[in-house]
């Protein structure tokens, strides 16, 4: 992917910001030595001025501009990022980690989970400034187009995009009404935003891989508030009913218990708000948005259990038509077949020429990220449609189509991304919007 750096408009660096603090002499007795008793007066003197510069070299804090401009970095030069909402495991685990204090605190203090941790609040900070820019820039009357690059912009700003070191997690799914997931413009799509839609903005951001993925509902008439509101609160039933040992299946019960106890009237007519049964939650490895482990919205049997360290999408999807989603519609995401090696894939034999080129370009730029062809016409492919069709039929590449319910229904989402820490749970993308 082309390499995009940004410049703060304030031009100020970390080093701009270090002010020097003159060290004290200190005597063994840890007082300043003052010499002789006719130099006490112009020694205190001395202190007084010392006291004075040490309170003015106090660091200043960098704020962030509006709209937002400055990396995150840049506002957190310790590189210690926010820490996300906290919540604790049921009682039953509590009282099984208290004969393990000290192999829990151990893995707390490891290295390599704080890294991986850190990465993580970074990216989920970026995350919230940049859905606080695309509330304030989204509105009816706007194309498709313009919020996505908006949100994309925005967070190859924030995050300081340097390929695969920090990025776009995946591209910026704005789905509307009946169409659940998987939307995004391709070029030379004019769709308008209006004010009866129902809008999914869903967007992921990367650091050294570890994607953030959230995603928020928005309306323009209050006569979708019940809907809004009975997805969020089954996504926060989902969080609070995660943890360590859970059974997948007794979560994906809870979030149903939730999402259908509530109905809508829309024009004069009531519609139970239903789970759309097929689309789940996962779990998030390194460069891997959806990574084995599937979080179910309904009760559904599956007793694989999360565990200790794992990174999960908590997500829900409500709906008021048939509560399924079939693939319908021009496809612009896709993705590198994780499950294939490099080996793997090179004896796969590729009929069209094109795609040899493109799959080479694919991988070097996202990997196994997941892409949509406005990102490919961004570095430059063209003519790559045959190729990308030959990618997809010979497995190496995998199409997601749009997914959708019945026309005339709306579907409402909500999700955000939780660690599984040894001791609690963290819900890394939390904020004050959601």
């Amino acid at each position: 992917m082309t390499e995009s750096k940004a410049v703060s408009d304030s031009g100020l660096t970390v080093s701009d910001l270090t002010q020097e603090v003159k060290d004290v002499e200190l005597n063994s007795a840890g007082e300043i030595d003052s010499g002789s008793d006719s130099n006490k007066e112009s020694q205190t003197a001395e202190k007084k001025k010392k006291k004075k510069k040490k309170k003015k070299s106090k660091k200043k804090s960098i704020a962030q501009t509006d709209p937002p401009t400055i990396p995150i970095t840049k506002l957190y030069p310790d590189n210690n990022f926010p820490e996300g909402e906290i919540q604790e495991y049921g009682k039953d685990f509590t009282m099984k980690t208290i004969f393990n204090k000290e192999e829990i605190k151990r893995k707390e203090k490891n290295e390599d989970n704080f890294q991986a941790l850190n990465d993580m609040r970074r990216a989920a900070e970026v995350h919230r400034q940049v859905r606080k820019v695309a509330r304030e820039y989204i509105k009816p009357g706007r194309t498709m187009t313009s919020i996505a690059e908006t949100i994309e912009n925005t967070t190859r700003l924030l995050v300081e995009e340097k390929g695969f070191e920090a990025g776009i997690g995946f591209p910026t799914g704005l789905s509307i009404n009946h169409v659940a997931a998987h939307y995004t413009p391709n070029a030379g799509d004019n769709l308008v935003l209006s004010e009866q839609d129902v809008l999914k903005v869903d967007f992921g951001v990367h650091v050294n891989g570890r994607i953030i993925d959230s995603a928020f509902t928005m309306t323009f008439d209050p006569k979708y508030d019940t809907l809004v509101k009975a997805v969020q609160d089954a996504t926060n039933t989902g969080i609070k009913a995660a943890g360590i040992d859970v059974r997948l299946t007794d979560i994906g019960e809870q979030i149903e218990e939730v999402m259908e106890s509530y109905e809508i009237e829309l024009n004069g007519k009531t519609y139970p708000i239903k789970c759309v049964r097929n689309l789940c939650g996962h779990n998030i490895a390194p460069y891997v948005i959806h990574s084995g482990k599937s979080v179910p919205i309904i009760k559904n049997g599956d007793n694989t259990k999360m565990e200790e360290n794992e990174v999960f999408a908590i997500e829900t999807f409500g709906t008021t038509g048939r509560g399924h989603v079939i693939e319908e519609g021009v496809c612009s995401h896709y993705a590198k077949n994780a499950d294939l090696t490099p080996q793997q894939i090179g004896r796969i034999p590729l009929r069209i020429p094109r795609a040899k080129t493109l799959l080479n370009s694919i991988t070097k730029n996202f990997g196994t990220l997941p892409f949509c062809r406005r990102y490919l016409d961004r570095i430059g492919e063209d003519k790559y449609l045959l190729g990308l069709k030959n990618l997809v039929d010979s497995g190496v590449v995998q199409a997601y189509p749009p997914l959708v319910d019945i026309p005339g229904s709306y579907v409402a989402q909500f999700e955000h991304t939780i660690v599984l820490r040894p001791t609690c749970k963290e819900v890394i993308s939390r904020g004050d919007d959601y």
